[in-house]
């Protein structure tokens, strides 16, 4: 009821009212956006590349953010991801290049940092526009563009309007950032997510025989994977910290107690995202330089198609490396040690400095074990949905297309919950500044 009574409360508020219809409709116009083909595109070998082909795991990847449009080959087939991509890269720099660590702890620096992660998302929107094009076309014999990388004025102007369409995405979603509800790129993303929800479940109820089953097996893996995401992007342990007292004059300043919460999964879906395109790797490799040979259709059968042991054994081991890794370097450039000896405070019994920084990381490492392990058995779960399913029924033949756990799949799923989460936390915060009641417990 509270949440009823929030949305009503927030449908009557005009201002309130307004930014939540801007934002839908500018989730609107990039989902017309995404139905726009880049110029020359051959519609029958994408669709033939899509339903047979041997990468429709390495596209799966690719589609998953951009919001459905590589399935269209859209201009906006590169959807956020380069600037996904140019803020990690820039994140992993900060802690390496001092210059860019001393600008982004200067006023204003953030700002700067993000004006870098504009210019860099141009060249991988770029390079990224080359590369997809490309592994796309190894995988088929008909070329998905006739005359790409022929034609001279046929290759810039698609490669020109793949970017364009990039820096598009990006300015929508500030756009809903700025006038919006919710960090606008992960609206666009959640928008894409949601708007092939139903394309999919539409493929997974057309199986007249198993159709039952299928509808019964997506609803239980949706709830039980909603809750665990829930559970596990909620859950943090809370480090105690107490701050000394300062006595100036005859007045007493500082003291009390807080705690810093260590989430258990830090880092969101990004491990899944990277772990999907390193472990499709081998099957662009294949396809590139060992087209039509045993070695090279193997690597495509193994690690383009998501099937196999090896192909979800190799994602598991690297979703909890990737886990372990970025946690590791978001905590080192939090610098939560010297901020908190900055401030005066310290965790009881832990000496500052150095060793409160030990300690934070060792506690870090250890609760991400957790959110590891999640990661890794969310990123196979369609594998292990392929066990389960031939356990229960006895199939062998089960497609992309008849898989419950492909319907969203889990990555699609870690996102859209915590978009989700985050944007019902704004909608509460903009009633409670206008002296409304929360909802959020």
């Amino acid at each position: 009821m509270q949440l009823l009574d929030a949305v009503r409360n927030a449908i009557r508020l005009p201002d309130l009212r307004n930014k939540i219809l801007f934002t839908i409709f500018i989730l609107v116009i990039y989902q017309f956006a995404t139905h726009i083909p880049v110029p020359g595109v051959n519609r029958e070998a994408l669709r033939g590349l899509l339903d047979e082909g041997a990468g429709a795991g390495f596209i799966q990847v690719l589609n998953l953010l951009s919001g459905g449009a590589v399935t269209n080959f859209s201009i906006l087939a590169n959807g956020v991801y380069p600037f996904i991509t140019a803020q990690i890269i820039l994140q992993l720099l900060t802690g390496v290049i001092p210059r860019l660590e001393q600008i982004a702890k200067e006023p204003g620096g953030r700002e700067k940092i993000n004006q870098y992660t504009y210019y860099l998302a141009i060249p991988m929107a770029l390079l990224q526009s080359v590369g997809q094009i490309n592994i796309m076309q190894s995988f088929t014999q008909t070329p998905i563009i006739p005359n790409y990388g022929v034609n001279f004025l046929l290759t810039v102007q698609v490669l020109a309007t793949m970017t364009a369409g990039t820096m598009f995405a990006i300015w929508l979603g500030n756009l809903i950032t700025d006038e919006g509800i919710g960090n606008g790129i992960s609206m666009i993303i959640f928008g894409g997510i949601v708007a092939q929800a139903p394309r999919n479940l539409g493929i997974l109820l057309g199986d007249e025989e198993w159709w039952l089953f299928n509808i019964i097996a997506f609803i239980l893996l949706t709830v039980i994977t909603v809750i665990a995401i829930v559970i596990i992007q909620e859950g943090a342990r809370r480090i105690p910290v107490q701050y000394g007292k300062r006595v100036r004059g005859q007045k007493q300043y500082g003291g009390g107690s807080t705690y810093i919460p260590l989430k258990v999964n830090a880092v969101g879906m990004i491990p899944l995202i990277f772990a999907q395109a390193v472990v499709t790797f081998p099957a662009v490799i294949g396809g590139i330089f060992f087209s039509n040979t045993p070695f090279g259709n193997w690597l495509r059968d193994t690690f383009g198609t998501r099937s196999g042991f090896w192909y979800w054994f190799f994602e598991f081991l690297l979703v909890v490396a990737f886990t372990y890794f970025y946690t590791d370097i978001m905590i080192q450039q939090q610098n939560l040690a010297e901020n908190l000896q900055r401030q005066g405070g310290f965790i009881p019994g832990i000496r500052p400095g150095k060793r409160t920084q030990e300690y934070i990381t060792r506690v870090t490492r250890r609760i991400t074990f957790a959110g590891a392990m999640f990661l890794g058995i969310a990123a196979v779960t369609p594998g292990l949905m392929i066990i389960i399913d031939y356990l229960l029924t006895g199939r062998t033949d089960i497609t992309r297309g008849s898989n419950p756990a492909l319907v969203i799949g889990s990555a699609g799923l870690i996102i859209v919950v915590g978009v989700v989460v985050d944007t019902m936390r704004q909608l509460e915060s903009q009633l409670v500044m206008r002296n409304y009641e929360g909802f959020m417990r």
